[in-house]
């Protein structure tokens, strides 16, 4: 063990310079795509490439709530393998064009949830599957077929190794998705190796169209078209629900290549996107493609360590990090905008699948650092939606605005985005694009303008609405005075200190007020739904709620009384216990006390103790959710993974530092995790931390420095990292209480 550790560091230096050539270390080989498709985590599994619009994999019947992404670790049925999926979410949809390979009788589906092998479903088990970073395979053994995928950005492409047979098929369903119901469905065939059509559909994307095309290294004998479960004679059918199964015959080991390509815009430009990105039919290769965009893109943070278990976390984090958001666009570029109109050569690369509320505490800020190159895209496809729909995105997919969850959670990723300096984008636009959306007079804010405050007894979840839209309105007002703006900046400077008409001095916490301007009573801090089943919070409680200022740390502190108060309270939080209520959200889980670490709300709060001068306690606490919030297996995460973000605040804190504010670009220090982590940045600048006296037990930073010289602050700015360096920590197993403790070395709420 002692010389693994001490070998280590030195094989991956030789992975990365061999024969005086620069090469990309494979670190995708720690990625263990199975963390987070056990337990709550909904995580998907299958093949995809970072940021890819296909997301190709493997489906089980829908079972409820753990089955989002449309397969669960617990399952034992395959139903198909569809080309579109989502991760982490606490919803389903997605799902679209399921295609399965079988032999035997032609059937139309893989049967139901009652009677679920009664069509082409197939068991399975775990040593069945093959999975690694953009390629999975099953043995089919009810059919004796091997199935592999990979993909590339807009391309799902399947290989299937058939045994010999006379009725051997390859089904499309275009009726079943992850939750949603088709609307409208199309099938044709356009030659012999060619196929075509559309899936539209209404789930949680509301109006989703899907365009695909199949091609097939295999000239097809006949083709049976079924209207619901009713054969169809001939070669095109436009129906609710249409199906179609493709009838070969087949010698033992004879391979059968299928590629789909999918489209917002048209069938053929689902064509289109299969001949620019998959012209020929060398599977392995596209494989080894996919895998290598991995490597490429996981390779942005060059982690080291003797731990492979804290590796194989760490990387699998940062590939679920780096799944959503996702491509809605054509090769060509040409994507259909919310507005349902089609729109060429928008000039960026449009993005959808937005899980705002989530991703703007950690995902967006980890962005700016390690996907630089893709911000302005993203950002401007935020933009473009606003001109489309007359508001920011809220959570959109698949080119529909779902509304759903609190709060305008753009506005701080873009104003982030806009404070650390990424052009492409035009500032004043998006103050007035912020502004618009923080003006309109649905979910409360007609309320917070006409009253300062929402009243809980008008508006559901009045809570956490206020104070998801003062967060946003602190940068809303930064952005104001940024470009002089003065009388906006000062009216949002008002709106973003709202969260002070919710604290009680009395009880301590943030609470709901009702119209009369008095608290609700009774009133229990553990619980989010009151007796006359009435929400109040968004997934959550009023002990995670307090916590949600991070914009305005000082006036929390001020509120509670002092910083005394301030810490002795979040003492209280990580030991609280109480009873939550028979109506509990699921989501409020990975409990530590009343902190939820399986829930967005909490992720910020163990972080607040540096600002109070105690960062040594924001790194005990920070060391005890890393050790045990995450695992290398599949119940690996304490929550939905939310299209990255549980994933994302693993990445940051093991790294050392984690961005409070979500739109100040200031990074407070945790308790780093490994060796040595170098950051590749733009302009061929890097980011290097090192940590010395890593362990189990040495979880408290005793010294800093910052390229050779002594760094007395418990925080740095993005500033700092982006212009490259070495950030050395020195570790121990005893608090040094003084470091960070003076006001001038604590972060603060200022922007940097």
């Amino acid at each position: 063990m002692v010389l693994k550790k001490m070998l280590f560091p030195v094989v991956l230096a030789f992975a990365v310079l061999l024969n005086g050539v620069a090469q990309t270390p494979d670190v995708a080989r720690y990625v263990n795509p199975y963390i987070g498709t056990g337990d709550h985590g909904h995580v998907f599994l299958g093949a995809h490439v970072p940021f890819g619009a296909v997301q190709a994999g493997p489906d089980n019947y829908p079972k409820g709530w753990d089955w989002c992404s449309g397969y669960h670790y617990s399952d034992s049925i395959i139903i198909g393998f569809a080309q579109t999926h989502l991760s982490g979410t606490g919803c389903g949809d997605l799902g679209d064009v399921l295609v399965m390979p079988f032999t035997g009788k032609i059937l139309s589906g893989p049967g139901t949830e009652k009677s679920p092998l009664s069509g082409w479903a197939a068991s399975y088990t775990h040593n069945d599957e093959t999975v690694k970073p953009g390629y999975y395979a099953i043995q089919l053994r009810k059919y004796g077929i091997k199935a592999e995928v990979t993909a590339t950005e807009r391309v799902a492409f399947y290989k299937y190794t058939f045994p010999a047979s006379q009725q051997a098929h390859v089904g499309i369903n275009l009726v079943l998705g992850v939750t949603d119901s088709p609307v409208k469905t199309h099938l044709k065939k356009i030659n012999a190796t060619t196929f075509a059509g559309y899936r539209f559909s209404k789930g949680w994307a509301s109006d989703q169209r899907l365009f695909f095309a199949v091609k097939l290294s295999k000239a097809v004998e006949n083709v049976q078209l079924f209207n619901g479960s009713k054969p169809f004679g001939g070669t095109e059918l436009t129906a609710k629900e249409v199906s179609g199964v493709l009838n070969f015959e087949t010698k033992a080991g004879e391979t059968i290549l299928v590629k789909i390509g999918i489209s917002p815009v048209s069938e053929a430009n689902a064509l289109a996107n299969i001949d620019a990105e998959v012209p020929e039919w060398n599977f392995d290769a596209v494989a080894e493609d996919a895998y290598g965009e991995w490597n490429k893109e996981l390779s942005r943070a060059n982690v080291e360590s003797a731990n492979e278990n804290q590796l194989r976390i760490f990387y699998t984090a940062l590939y679920h990090s780096f799944t959503a958001p996702f491509l809605f666009n054509d090769h060509n570029n040409d994507y259909r905008g919310t507005d349902k109109k089609i729109y060429q050569n928008p000039g960026f690369r449009n993005y959808t699948t937005f899980s705002l509320w989530d991703t703007y505490r950690a995902v967006h800020p980890m962005y700016t650092i390690l996907q630089p190159d893709r911000v302005p895209d993203m950002v401007q496809s935020m933009l473009t939606i606003f001109k489309q729909q007359g508001k920011l995105p809220i959570w959109p997919l698949m080119g529909s605005e779902t509304d759903c969850m609190v709060g305008y959670s753009a506005v701080p990723v873009i104003a982030d985005a806009y404070f650390k300096g990424f052009g492409d984008f035009d500032p004043q636009f998006a103050f007035q694009a912020m502004k618009a959306s923080s003006m309109r007079y649905d979910n409360g804010l007609n309320y917070l303008k006409e009253k300062g405050y929402i009243p809980a007894d008008k508006e559901r979840e009045s809570v956490s609405k206020a104070l998801e839209y003062a967060l946003s309105d602190w940068a809303i007002g930064q952005v104001a005075e940024r470009l002089g703006k003065q009388s906006d900046a000062q009216y949002y400077a008002q709106r973003a200190k709202a969260y002070t008409r919710y604290f009680d001095p009395k009880t301590g916490f943030m609470r709901p007020r009702l119209d009369n301007g008095s608290f609700r009573e009774p009133f229990s801090p553990f619980q989010s739904i009151n007796e006359n089943d009435w929400r109040d919070y968004t997934e959550g409680n009023g002990w995670q709620y307090t916590w949600l200022v991070p914009q305005d740390v000082e006036g929390l502190i001020s509120l509670l009384g002092g910083e005394n108060q301030f810490v002795q309270k979040l003492d209280d939080l990580f030991v609280a216990e109480g009873n939550l209520g028979e109506n509990a959200p699921p989501d409020i889980s990975g409990l530590i006390g009343q902190y939820a670490h399986g829930n967005e709300p909490s992720h910020h709060i163990a972080y607040l103790y540096a600002y109070a001068g105690q960062q040594w306690k924001t790194a005990e606490k920070i060391r005890y959710i890393v050790d045990n919030m995450y695992f290398d297996r599949p119940a690996g995460l304490s929550g939905n993974e939310d299209c990255g973000q549980m994933s994302a605040w693993y990445v940051l804190s093991s790294l050392g530092f984690y961005q409070v504010n979500p739109s100040n670009g200031c990074f407070v220090f945790g308790s780093p995790l490994f060796d040595r982590a170098t950051l590749s940045l733009p302009k061929g600048k890097s980011f290097t931390i090192n940590t010395i006296k890593t362990g189990m037990k040495n979880v408290y930073i005793q010294s800093v420095k910052l390229n050779g010289n002594p760094y007395s602050r418990s925080f740095i700015t993005y500033k700092e990292i982006m212009a490259g360096g070495t950030l050395e920590f020195t570790m121990g197993d005893v608090p040094d209480k003084d470091f960070g403790a003076k006001p001038d070395d604590r972060p603060q709420s200022r922007m940097y």
